[in-house]
């Protein structure tokens, strides 16, 4: 299935109109529960991709295109949909504020680990990593809406509503921002300690001993140890800094599911204080999960995106929070790409499932958490020739082991895509039961890895093998849509079995289909940029373009100039004009530049046969 990012998501804007607006009314419904993500989630699908596509955004009325019009009909006209837009954005920014503050809770998203026992709503009200996450990406788009669509009305009670949801969303950001912030943690370990020898185990696979391993990390992260150790900004324990300069110990940085307990409060001045609320007291272990440091990286990177930059969205005090978390940020990927590459001969993340060191899980989707930080990484220190094809195999692995693209042949319905995989919440029975956390969204999350791959790389063997993957991935995902009866066109049904004929009825999951919306930008800016050029190509073109220059000049020379604004004067023209652009496009677009030059040494041989030559 070839990737159209403009089509998938005007089909995916149309199911979302059909089903959230009734009779023209926006109903928030039932699925996901009362949660701040699945709202988060939601309102993303529709948002993200308005403000991160320009042929798409709903900021500018009368630059609104028919095709996104008609997508969302139901919504109302090009002046109805921003309207809307402000007002369902308010009543997010209202449905989950208390009078402590904007709201993260994880809501219906949280299950108890026993499931004879029911969660307290105080249990169901605690912050969770993915509701910060989302918050900034929904906040940071709001806030980018707010901007364009201030420019383009004049009406006082609308610019009062735009005001209002400014400072909702940046009471909500900052907010938000505090939380990844709280949420950040170091944990040192002891290699003799059961943990430490979970992740002894992790990087010598059984061929080194534990001081082989302890002598390898030293060396590998000696470096970023001492940049922890001693960086005042990330705000570490002093317990933890001193057993961070004990070289006998291993660490693991990244973030855990909500604030972490014991986590001093961040300092803001008295003004955004009172915005932003109370700060939640701490609750979980000092320990890192993957799939929240994820959760994190992908919410965090907007932060320092161009449009927030070109824009200037953040205030001072955000920047300074911006500055925070992008430190960490970089921490983070530096230590786990390091852990996932961490012996040259086999790399740990090329042993899959990858196993957890304190939970103690294995799965193929943690394997895919470090390849999704692996990702994050390598945007700002490219992939060597040798690395990208490991990396890719990998990845072909992980979708044949969750019955995407065949191989292994096990069934796609297997528990990787339902129920999906469970965490336990380390901390949280300190509320009452143990509460779990579920990830069922491994087929779009490894859509969208591979997409950015493709984007990463500059091999045309590499990116066709990735792009033909990811149409492959793409078949999976765009089978799992509703077909009959509620959200009929969104997300997420997992047929039975390959071999049955599919249910089509399912439960609508706002997590899965924002995600699709998610794997759609990431194809738009793959398409956005110049295919990679090929040298063969390339000197092709030259040849080409040498031979088509001389033809040129000896029509020119051979035969008296056409009368000005004659037909033989305006091919002649457009001849040249094609000549200069193909000489223009050599090194980017060496096969356009071919194919002009030929289409240039067509015409002129026309020429040369129209008159007998």
């Amino acid at each position: 299935m070839q990737i159209k990012p403009r089509q998938h998501l005007l089909d995916m804007w149309q199911a979302f109109a059909r089903h959230s607006f009734d009779g023209g009314a926006w109903s928030w419904g039932d699925h996901g529960g009362h949660s701040s993500v699945a709202d988060a989630e939601r309102l993303l699908c529709l948002l993200y991709p308005a403000t991160e596509i320009p042929a798409l955004r709903l900021d500018a009325p009368d630059t609104t295109e028919p095709d996104v019009l008609r997508a969302l009909r139901n919504v109302g006209d090009s002046g109805d949909i921003p309207l809307r837009l402000l007002e369902i954005l308010g009543d997010f920014m209202d449905r989950h504020r208390s009078e402590d503050g904007p709201g993260f809770a994880g809501g219906d998203y949280f299950a108890p680990e026993d499931p004879d026992r029911e969660l307290s709503p105080e249990q169901r009200g605690v912050d969770v990593v993915d509701s910060y996450s989302m918050s900034v990406s929904l906040c940071l788009a709001t806030l980018h809406f707010c901007r364009v669509f201030r420019g383009r009305t004049r009406r006082a009670s609308t610019l009062a509503r735009i005001e209002r949801l400014v400072q909702d969303a940046g009471a909500r950001l900052t907010a938000a921002m505090v939380g990844l912030l709280r949420s950040f943690t170091v944990d040192v370990v002891d290699i003799s300690s059961d943990q430490g020898q979970a992740l002894a185990r992790l990087l010598g696979r059984g061929r080194l001993s534990d001081r082989q391993v302890l002598q390898r990390f030293q060396r590998r992260f000696t470096s970023l140890r001492a940049l922890i150790t001693e960086s005042i900004r990330l705000g570490l324990d002093a317990d933890v800094r001193d057993q961070l300069r004990d070289e006998n110990r291993l660490f693991e940085c990244g973030w855990a599911w909500t604030v972490v307990k014991g986590a001093p409060e961040i300092e803001l001045d008295p003004e955004t204080a009172a915005a932003v609320g109370a700060q939640p007291r701490g609750l979980a272990h000092p320990t890192p999960y993957l799939h929240f440091t994820v959760v994190a990286l992908d919410g965090i990177i907007d932060l320092f995106s161009e449009r927030t930059l070109v824009l200037g969205l953040l205030t001072a005090e955000q920047q300074k929070l911006s500055d925070a978390l992008r430190l960490r940020w970089e921490l983070t990927q530096q230590y786990w790409s390091g852990i996932a590459l961490f012996d040259d001969g086999v790399w740990p993340l090329e042993d899959i499932p990858w196993r957890t060191t304190l939970q103690r899980l294995e799965s193929e989707y943690f394997s895919l958490t470090v390849v999704s930080v692996l990702v994050h990484d390598r945007m700002r220190r490219p992939f060597t020739d040798h690395d990208l094809p490991r990396v890719i195999g990998v990845v072909e692995r992980l979708a044949e082991r969750g019955g995407i693209t065949g191989g292994a042949g096990r069934d796609p319905a297997h528990s990787l895509h339902k129920p999906g995989v469970t965490m336990p919440l380390l901390g949280s029975e300190a509320l009452g039961p143990a509460m779990t956390w579920t990830m069922n969204d491994f087929s779009t999350q490894l859509l969208k890895r591979t997409v950015q791959l493709c984007c990463l790389s500059r091999d045309i063997t590499s990116t066709d093998r990735l792009l033909r993957l990811a149409e492959g991935i793409l078949d999976h995902v765009w089978g799992r849509r509703i077909t009959e009866g509620e959200g009929v066109g969104l997300w997420d049904h997992v047929p039975l079995a390959r071999t049955s004929r599919p249910v089509g009825r399912g439960p609508l999951s706002w997590g899965i289909t924002e995600r699709v919306a998610e794997c759609m930008v990431a194809a738009h800016h793959l398409y956005s940029r110049l295919p990679i050029p090929s040298p063969r190509l390339s000197e092709q073109a030259r040849d080409l373009i040498s031979e088509a220059r001389h033809l040129l000049g000896r029509e020119q020379e051979g035969h008296p100039p056409p009368a000005p604004k004659s037909p033989q004067d305006e091919e002649i023209k457009r001849i040249e004009a094609d000549l200069r652009r193909a000489r223009n496009l050599v090194e980017a677009q060496p096969g356009t530049a071919c194919a002009l030059a030929a289409r240039v040494m067509e015409r002129l041989d026309a020429l040369a046969r129209a008159r007998g030559v």
